[in-house]
């Protein structure tokens, strides 16, 4: 093998020896054969068009114009922005950025409006005109010839003259009978008044008897709208008298309280079965009062504009119907002694009434109506009417003379409620503001605003008998306490929750032993909560509807009365 690779290297050497001297010249391009296939051969000129079509639809933007699209779109060009220019003219053929009035374009005139005028009609009148582009004239020249180039506002003097002459002899030739006929345009033309003439001040002439008459009965038409507007409808008072007689046989009257009622304990407990119903009342009851501190008759206020006294302990029967009110009656208060109450009605009236004979001591309105009444809780004061009206504002009368003293001004809504407190001295109230205001009693400024932004209208406010706590019902349906004391916190601890009373001025109320707290509710339920825990002790059905006023039985412990809008009110014990 050895002897061969020496051979081949010598045989390479000759070769390279014979060749002649000549220059490198560079080998020719290698040539490329065309390979061969035994496939048949296909046309792919659509297939190659078809791809490059789908590929050019995933990046094309849609025209917003056209109506069908042939392709599925991905989500990033139906929401890509519209491509290309902006059409440069609109619809009347004016570029956009021309436009400066909604009918198109508006040159700034270099000509006064005055001068334009004068132009205008001078052409309109000579035929010819000044050319604002220059100092030549337009329009009929031999005419600006012969009146020596003079426009309609330069005319000269004795052409003045000459209209005026022409002027008063029309004047002349008028007919009398014309000037004083009003149809006629003479009569006008003569009569024409400049806008700022002022009134001619002509002698005051004498009315005619028929004119007297007319303007006094007019006047007194007025003032008896007037009065009427301003007070409160006027219904005549009425009462019945349902009992078996007024006066017993020894003489005392049927509002008298037994002698022998008096709390048997101090310890309070919830009611759990019905014992009575007093049903005459044709609509809803709006709220119910017991008498003070004996609770032998019970007060009721109807939205069929009735007041009915029911007795509680005898006969369970009703005992007398006040009617003196002409819509529905909203609140009703006792005095101290039960002699005598109050009652505000939506005929705008707040009525006094004389409990025993149901006769109206007397009346009081403003001409709004009252949400809420009550007497100055003092011995001393109970001549003193409390109102909160509903333009905002709480009114005090004085009940003997039945002029308003004092006027509270302060809150931004229809106020709901007006409770005593320290000791009379103060007073809470509450409004469609959603704010509580305290204000010191016969002064109308504020001593403490409450408000947060959190807080809800409270329609119902009820005093814990230690006097030391507020309940108040909150439209967002649960029951927050504050206290009476200096500051009015809101004491956080202290929450009852459960049951739905938004859009209902559910009346909140306190056991006489300040154990419990009970509330009625949208559903007819009355709720009762035990004060230390806030926890919810028993839930009672008592009325279809909502169930709006609930009242402790001021002896007796266990007894609850409820009253609903189904026109009943209901005893519990």
């Amino acid at each position: 093998m050895d002897s061969l690779q020496i051979y081949a290297n010598n045989s390479d050497e000759e070769d390279l020896s014979h060749q002649p001297s000549t220059p490198s010249v560079d080998p020719s391009p290698p040539r490329l054969i065309p390979s061969k296939s035994a496939a048949p051969k296909v046309d792919d000129t659509m297939l190659a068009l078809t791809a490059a079509e789908a590929r050019q639809a995933q990046s094309r933007p849609i025209d917003p114009t056209q109506h069908v699209v042939a392709f599925n779109p991905t989500y990033d060009q139906l929401w890509a922005p519209t491509y290309g220019p902006a059409h440069p003219y609109a619809k009347d053929g004016i570029a956009q950025g021309m436009r400066n009035h909604k009918l198109g374009f508006v040159e700034d005139a270099s000509i006064d409006s005055f001068v334009f005028d004068e132009q205008y009609n001078t052409f309109h009148k000579y035929g010819y005109a000044a050319d604002p582009s220059g100092s030549n004239y337009i329009g009929d020249l031999d005419a600006l010839q012969k009146n020596d180039a003079i426009s309609v506002y330069n005319i000269p003097q004795n052409e003045q003259k000459k209209r005026k002459i022409e002027r008063e002899k029309d004047e002349d030739e008028v007919d009398p009978t014309e000037i004083d006929n009003p149809a006629t345009d003479v009569w006008l033309m003569k009569n024409k008044r400049s806008p700022w003439a002022g009134k001619k001040e002509g002698v005051q002439t004498e009315l005619t008897e028929e004119q007297k008459k007319y303007a006094e009965e007019y006047a007194k038409k007025k003032e008896e709208k007037g009065h009427q507007g301003e007070k409160g409808e006027h219904v005549v008072d009425k009462t019945t008298f349902h009992g078996k007689e007024e006066r017993d046989y020894q003489g005392r009257s049927w509002i008298a309280p037994p002698k022998d009622a008096k709390a048997t304990n101090d310890h309070c407990y919830i009611p759990k079965r019905l014992v009575h119903t007093w049903s005459g009342h044709t609509k809803g009851v709006s709220a119910i009062r017991f008498f003070p501190k004996y609770g032998h008759l019970i007060l009721s206020a109807g939205m069929d504009t009735k007041v009915k006294i029911w007795d509680v302990f005898n006969s369970g029967k009703c005992m007398r119907t006040y009617m003196g009110h002409s819509k529905a009656v909203r609140d009703i208060s006792f005095c101290n002694d039960g002699t005598k109450f109050l009652t505000a009605g939506y005929d705008k009236n707040i009525k006094y009434w004389d409990t025993e004979t149901g006769q109206v001591i007397s009346t009081f309105s403003t001409g709004k109506i009252p949400y809420v009444v009550k007497l100055n809780p003092d011995e001393d004061k109970q001549n003193i009417l409390l109102a909160g009206m509903s333009d905002k504002k709480i009114v005090q009368w004085d009940i003997n003379t039945g002029q308003i003293t004092q006027e509270y001004d302060q809150h931004l809504g229809a106020v709901n409620t007006i409770t005593f407190v320290d000791n009379n001295r103060r007073f809470v109230t509450s409004s469609d503001d959603k704010s509580l205001r305290v204000w010191e009693f016969g002064i109308p400024v504020v001593i403490k605003y409450i408000s947060e932004p959190h807080m809800h209208s409270m329609p119902s406010i009820s005093l814990h008998p230690n006097t030391n706590w507020l309940a108040a019902q909150s439209l967002d349906n649960q029951i927050l306490i504050y206290s009476t004391r200096e500051r009015f916190q809101l004491n956080k601890k202290k929450r009852f929750a459960g049951h739905i009373v938004a859009g209902y001025a559910c009346q909140v109320n306190f056991s006489p032993d300040g154990r419990f707290v009970m509330s009625g509710d949208g559903e007819g339920k009355c709720w009762f909560w035990d004060w230390k825990s806030c926890k919810v002790f028993r839930i009672l059905k008592c009325h279809e509807g909502v169930c709006i006023g609930c009242e402790w039985h001021p002896l007796e412990q266990s007894k609850v009365a409820t009253c609903g809008w189904d026109g009943l009110i209901k005893y519990w014990d």
